[in-house]
């Protein structure tokens, strides 16, 4: 009598520990707490820049604060590890390439970013941009090549650290080129910027909002483009296959990822949200003023893109060799 007490007295516990999110997931009741947006990298960041951005007008459309948190390091995977183990319903991360679809070829995870991840809202996607110190006499993608040759292993490149969107474009950009060009990681795009401001290294290809600011205070000189077309805030800057480069073309994409649990109706209005957070006209104006293409996308579409990314990127570092010291 006493086990068949215990035995439903736990199963009656377990009911209701899942009570809530079921009962969100069906009335609509969800959130019922602040939410929490991590974000893997440190402020100043296109990463932070693009989760603020959302954060700031998702709030009131849920009815609850959401709090951008900064888990930054191992190229941006803290906070995709932290938003894959939680449980409290309430937590999602602003993804980015770098975790997503570069880092699970480079790096042992303590996650599986394709099974306790679900991609739930797509935002948009920023070039990368090839820059350069004022100190570094290249006008041109040629003449920095050519310079580059002419000089080997004397050209550093920054990136926001080892397996970004900045180290993977100029790994590409290496071979394609065929140039000896050594590699500076960073704890984040801020701090590479600082002593590429400065001089003390050469070039980098940092995403748009993150060099923006400074390409048009003149602090810096952009030599090209890693997407396909010109992007509207720079359009006298070339792409790099204008530039003789097609290989080299990366993009930093932006989406919002939950928990793999999180129930199929609250992963349905986070992506409806979020649609009409990025729908915005201030929101609109905000992201595109540094640079970001928003491309709206059912959740399935951003699913499907998330596996293309996966293996095109797993492709690319096979092809390239590259690997994280």
């Amino acid at each position: 009598m006493q086990k068949r007490t215990l035995a439903a007295l736990i199963g009656l516990a377990a009911l209701a520990a899942l009570q809530p999110l079921g009962a969100w997931a069906q009335a609509g009741d969800w959130p019922s707490k602040p939410l929490r947006m991590l974000v893997g990298s440190a402020p100043g960041g296109g990463t932070d820049a693009m989760a603020r951005a959302v954060a700031d007008r998702l709030a009131p459309l849920l009815k609850q604060p959401v709090v951008v948190e900064n888990r930054a390091g191992v190229s941006n995977t803290l906070a995709a590890d932290v938003t894959a183990k939680s449980t409290d319903g309430h937590t999602m991360v602003m993804g980015v390439v770098t975790a997503h679809a570069i880092a699970p070829h480079l790096l042992k995870l303590g996650y599986d970013s394709n099974k306790d991840l679900v991609p739930v809202a797509f935002v948009g996607s920023v070039p990368n941009v090839l820059i350069v110190s004022n100190s570094v006499p290249a006008k041109s993608v040629q003449d920095l090549v050519a310079l580059a040759k002419k000089e080997p292993g004397r050209i550093n490149y920054a990136s926001s650290g080892a397996g970004s969107t900045q180290h993977i474009a100029a790994e590409i950009f290496k071979d394609a080129a065929g140039v000896d060009i050594t590699h500076v990681p960073y704890k984040g795009s801020a701090a590479a910027l600082v002593d590429l401001v400065s001089g003390q290294v050469q070039m980098s290809f940092d995403t748009m909002p993150s060099v923006i600011g400074q390409i048009k205070s003149g602090k810096l000189r952009p030599l090209a483009v890693t997407s396909a077309q010109r992007n509207a805030q720079l359009p006298q800057v070339p792409t790099m296959a204008e530039s003789g480069l097609p290989a080299v073309q990366v993009s930093a994409w932006y989406g919002v990822y939950m928990p793999a649990s999180t129930p199929k109706a609250v992963q349905q209005k986070v992506h409806d949200e979020v649609n009409k957070v990025i729908a915005m006209p201030e929101t609109k104006a905000r992201l595109e003023a540094v640079g970001a293409e928003l491309t709206p996308m059912s959740q399935a579409d951003f699913v499907a893109f998330h596996n293309a990314e996966y293996q095109r990127y797993g492709d690319i570092i096979r092809k390239n060799q590259i690997k994280i010291d």
